[in-house]
């Protein structure tokens, strides 16, 4: 997989984890949206592990 592909996922995963742990860190966290934002997290790193 081309390297500039995986710096994009790479950066979309980064991207989703800052999301995860300022959702996290709210007084009443959005469990449901934390759940979504994990998944798509878990997605891209597949992602990059098959690219590999």
């Amino acid at each position: 997989m081309e390297n500039s592909h995986i710096s994009a996922l790479s950066a979309k995963h980064a991207g989703l984890e800052a999301r995860i742990k300022a959702e996290s860190s709210r007084p009443m966290p959005d469990a449901i949206l934390v759940a979504s934002l994990k998944k798509q997290k878990l997605r891209l790193k597949e992602e990059m592990s098959v690219g590999n």
